[in-house]
């Protein structure tokens, strides 16, 4: 079966509200998508942004980064526009504060989610550890590193 982009968004919105489970005890759900490309991870209160996209990637059958680093994204299908962005996009922004490196740098902070939306000067992104769980946030648009189209 062929999943587009829409079904990847659609499959994403279906885990909205899992969050990270504080102190000793890890949300299994989490844990298997950290677990999904590395080994490391022993508790979900690390960051797991790109382990949610790789999960919803994995499910559907899409191209994915197989990394954990939220900028891996920026090698993974093809490069388009904030203009051309359609739902079920990946969208890579910059995560910290001060200066940060560009797109050329993919070992560097940064944040990893499915399109949503745009108003104004800001990118609407569904994506997981987004205040320790899976919703919609709005983030400006001037830490925009690239956007992706899973061909």
């Amino acid at each position: 079966m062929n999943f587009t982009k829409e079904h990847a968004f659609d499959l994403a919105q279906r885990f909205a509200s899992i969050e990270e489970v504080g102190g000793n005890v890890d949300n299994p759900q989490i844990m298997a998508m950290l677990r999904l490309d590395a080994r490391w991870p022993s508790h979900d209160e690390v960051p797991w942004c790109s382990a949610f996209v790789n999960y919803i990637c994995f499910l559907c059958r899409h191209p994915r980064s197989k990394d954990l680093r939220a900028r891996s994204w920026l090698r993974v299908g093809q490069g388009i526009t904030l203009d051309q962005a359609e739902a079920g996009d990946i969208v890579i922004i910059k995560r910290g504060k001060g200066e940060q490196p560009g797109p050329e740098v993919t070992d560097a902070p940064g944040h990893v989610g499915f399109y949503a939306g745009r108003s104004d000067a800001l990118i609407e992104i569904l994506g997981g550890n987004q205040s320790d769980t899976v919703k919609v946030s709005r983030y400006p648009a001037s830490r925009l590193l690239g956007v992706r189209r899973l061909t």
